[in-house]
This record gives structure tokens, C-alpha cells and sequence, in this order.
């Protein structure tokens, strides 16, 4: 049998396992696309195969260099991811992180199986990143949203303070000469702050080569996510204030959160080009070191 033919079949046999987890959980997954298309807080989710598999193909070379099958590894996270899949029920809300993890595992599995150790270890980022097509349940959600409805509060009360415009703070309520405003769960910008945690991510791995690199990029992606949120409430509450009161509900406050999405990225370039920057002299100062040697 010939190397072509030999990796033709473990394409194939990758193939047929995707489409059979996929078969398996037929009725659950199909829960978990409408939850998905229903639900801002989730929909990134359906990027996320897509997004790691685009992953998997810039690295081909190096991944698929060294082949083998690991049954070892296979079988264990076949298990689970079965276990999961079937304890999942459409019935219950919290059953979409059940199908989404029993299928993310089905999938290591399978690649394992087709691939072995060697290239499971060397697509680590990939496989690991379908981990976020997983929905947060939704008591960690509602800590998540608290985090960020918290922090995009304090920031705005700072904003404010910066600002000639008497503010009165209760809470989560701000009073203003005209009106008062609530930062409510809604205000959380959680679907942008998703957004810009996982393109954190992706361009932390992508553009950046040390570990702590990566992280301080996505602790710092946490931090604009608030800034932007808080951006974004003062904005609109000094336009209404000053302007118009029907910037409050109007299309910038409804369909605006690209613009402050942008804004975000913006907020993020300079971390990225410090680390990038840093990088660079200590790849500088890796080359210097065996020419003064010689």
C-alpha cells in the first residue's frame, strides 16, 4: 500500500467518524444549533469547528508529518464523549454544554484514532480551541455577565468622573441632570466581549511565539472588554444627555457595537505590537549570543 493511499484512508476514516458522532447526536445538536441561533450570549459557537479546522490546515505540514493511530487515547475520550452525548436531553437548558463536550471529545477522539499521539500533540491548540464551541452553562454565564456588568460600571463611574457632567451613582444606576441610566445585564456587551476574547486568542497563537505572551494578550483582550463596554455607555449617555435623548435607544445603541467593537481592536494593537516588539529583541538577542561565541 502506497503513503498516499495509507493517508487516504485515514482521511477517510476521520471523515466517517465526524459524520457518525454527528449522526449519534442528531436530535441534541440540533437543540444545540437553535440555542445557538436564538442566543447572543452563543452564537459564536457555530465558528468554532470551522475557525479550528482552518487551524489544522495552515499547520498541515508540520501536524500530519508523523502519522500513527493512539487507541490508547482514543477509547477513554470516547467513552465520555458518548456518556455525554447520550445524558444530554433537549428537555434541559443545560444539556447544550453536555452535547457540545461529548462531541468536542468524540472529535479528539476520532483525530487520535485516524492520526495518532504525535499529531494530536502537535494540533494541541486547535483541538483545545474547539473547547470554546462549548455554550458556558448557565450559572457560569451569569458570573461571567455579573463580572463584566461590574467592571463595565466601575469603569463608566471613572469615565464620568473625567467628565464636567454632575453624575450621582446608586449601584448600577447613574443619575444625571435629565435622566438616569441603568448598566443593566444587557450592557454587558457580552457577544462583543466574546467576539474580542477569541480573536485574542487566535491572534495570541497566531502572531506571538511565548506562552506568557499569549496570556498577557488575552488578560489584557479581558480588560479592554470592559474599557470598550465603558466606552460605549459613556458615549451614548453624553450624547443623549447633550444632543439627543433618543441616542439612548436608538440604532447606535441597538446596532452600534461593531463601531465599539473596533474601538476594542483598536485599544488592543499597541498591547500586541509591545509583546510583538519584545519578542523580536529576544530572537535578537538569541542570534548574538553563538556569533560572539564563535
Amino acid at each position: 500500500m502506497t503513503l498516499a493511499n495509507h493517508n487516504y484512508r485515514r482521511w477517510l476514516l476521520f471523515c466517517l467518524w465526524l459524520i457518525a458522532s454527528v449522526a449519534i447526536s442528531w436530535r441534541v445538536l440540533t437543540s444545540l444549533l437553535n440555542y445557538s441561533l436564538g442566543n447572543d450570549d452563543a452564537s459564536h459557537i457555530l465558528l468554532i469547528p470551522f475557525i479550528s479546522a482552518w487551524l489544522l490546515y495552515l499547520d498541515r505540514r508540520r501536524i500530519f508529518s508523523h502519522l500513527s493511530s493512539d487507541i490508547a487515547l482514543s477509547i477513554p475520550l470516547t467513552i465520555l464523549g458518548s456518556l455525554s452525548v447520550m445524558w444530554s436531553s433537549p428537555a434541559r437548558l443545560e444539556s447544550h454544554s453536555l452535547t457540545a463536550l461529548g462531541l468536542v471529545l468524540l472529535w479528539i477522539a476520532g483525530f487520535a484514532l485516524a492520526f495518532g499521539w504525535e499529531a494530536t500533540k502537535t494540533a494541541r491548540f486547535p483541538l483545545l480551541f474547539l473547547f470554546l464551541f462549548i455554550p458556558l452553562p448557565e450559572a457560569l454565564l451569569g458570573k461571567v455577565v455579573y463580572f463584566l456588568q461590574r467592571g463595565s460600571t466601575e469603569i463608566t463611574a471613572l469615565f464620568f468622573s473625567l467628565t464636567p457632567v454632575p453624575v450621582l451613582r446608586e449601584g448600577f444606576v447613574f443619575h444625571l441632570p435629565r435622566f438616569s441610566i441603568e448598566v443593566a445585564r444587557e450592557c454587558s456587551g457580552i457577544r462583543s466581549s466574546i467576539a474580542l476574547l477569541v480573536l485574542a486568542i487566535l491572534t495570541g497563537h497566531l502572531l506571538l511565539k511565548s506562552f506568557w505572551r499569549q496570556t498577557v494578550l488575552v488578560l489584557a483582550g479581558i480588560v479592554v472588554m470592559i474599557i470598550k463596554n465603558g466606552i460605549r455607555i459613556v458615549t451614548l449617555t453624553l450624547l443623549a444627555n447633550y444632543v439627543d435623548p433618543g441616542f439612548l435607544y436608538g440604532n447606535l445603541h441597538r446596532e452600534g457595537g461593531v463601531v465599539f467593537f473596533m474601538i476594542g481592536l483598536l485599544l488592543l494593537v499597541p498591547v500586541l505590537w509591545l509583546l510583538r516588539r519584545g519578542e523580536s529583541r529576544d530572537d535578537s538577542r538569541a542570534i548574538k549570543v553563538p556569533a560572539e561565541a564563535v
